[in-house]
């Protein structure tokens, strides 16, 4: 089974932003983690601030692996060419969000991209990435 994680907009910064709303680990400390997990899964990670970057790593995996983990961070709530990106590929895609987007302002609210993911999965902490591997591995389970 291979699994893409990708993270948008200032999730690099994960561990220094914000560290009462998105903790104080890094990601790539956590994916190591995450590795150690599923050693039975290859599982890959892709970060970018720049949409068109999220898009094309969207395309280049939407065939041929089993799963994408997308936290689109701000462009979650903004970009329909994501949104689009995700449409035109098989693989299926799982939102995920580090912090209960409900509980933050408004504008955050609303997704562009939710409709048209698998699940959504938010507000656990990067244990959220976790869960959407725990999903994809049930989900792959259920289509053989």
């Amino acid at each position: 089974m291979k699994i893409q994680i990708i993270n948008g907009p200032n999730l690099n910064l994960l561990g220094m932003r914000e560290p009462s709303v998105y903790g104080d680990q890094s990601f790539s400390a956590f994916f190591e983690r995450l590795k150690e997990v599923f050693p039975e899964i290859r599982l890959d990670y892709y970060q970018s601030n720049v949409e068109g970057e999220i898009i094309n790593k969207i395309h280049e995996t939407g065939f041929d692996y089993d799963g994408i983990i997308l936290n689109a961070g701000g462009y979650t709530h903004t970009s329909v060419a994501i949104r689009d990106a995700i449409k035109s590929v098989r693989t299926p895609v799982i939102e995920v969000h580090i912090s209960n987007v409900y509980a933050r302002e408004e504008f955050r609210h609303q997704s562009m991209i939710s409709a048209v993911c698998a699940g959504v999965i938010g507000g656990f902490g990067l244990n959220s990435y976790r869960l959407a591997v725990e999903a994809l591995k049930i989900a792959n389970k259920t289509d053989q």
